[in-house]
């Protein structure tokens, strides 16, 4: 079993080889957009979008959310029950918890496709600590908003030497747009687990 702890950078730019560059379908579809945004910038702009429309507004403790413009996915939402929700529904931390996980896992598959990294498993767990006494005013010196979050990384990878999956998770982490925006704003710790299954 391979670990790695420190915080690293790599670059989503970084090439495949010609191999696995041939034969990774994530390759021939980012070389392709990568030649339209070079030709028009502004293409590469793009818009994620979440609605709420308000609905049983006599109940405080729960409401919807409606994901994606084109998919209009239904999220039902409650109110965890450190604040005096009921708990019976995910909250609004879990979703940004989920933002996170899904985001640096579907960003590591990616990658790997495109660097032929085949892979055997994946397990992205993300927790988030708050001390609720502040949004609820007990104790104005405790700040509104998460103060840590923590990622659970497992990777099992197919007979891909450690330097190639190390450049896999740095990659990903270099990617991942979620995980470079909640960086910023408060620490992100993170413990990875890299293991190597030979196959006949």
């Amino acid at each position: 079993m391979m670990k790695e702890s420190k915080n690293t950078q790599g670059g989503p730019g970084d090439p495949p080889s010609k191999k696995s560059s041939r034969k990774s379908e994530v390759y021939k579809r980012q070389i392709a957009l990568n030649r339209k945004y070079s030709r028009d910038p502004e293409v590469a702009r793009i818009r994620d979008l979440a609605v709420v429309h308000g609905k049983n507004l006599a109940d405080p403790f729960r409401t919807e959310v409606v994901l994606n413009p084109e998919l209009e996915v239904p999220l039902k939402v409650g109110v965890h029950r450190a604040v005096g929700g009921d708990h019976d529904h995910p909250n609004p931390g879990d979703i940004l918890c989920a933002a996170l996980a899904s985001c640096y896992e579907s960003t590591l598959r990616l990658i790997a496709n495109r660097l032929g990294i085949g892979l055997n498993k994946t397990r992205v767990s993300v927790t988030a600590e708050v001390d609720v006494r502040g949004t609820l005013g007990a104790d104005r010196r405790v700040p509104v908003g998460f103060q840590s979050m923590h990622m659970d990384i497992e990777v099992e990878v197919q007979d891909s030497p450690e330097k190639m999956a190390k450049t896999l998770l740095q990659a990903t982490k270099h990617s991942c747009v979620v995980y470079q925006t909640l960086k910023n704003a408060l620490p992100i710790g993170e413990s990875l687990h890299i293991s190597r299954a030979h196959t006949a």
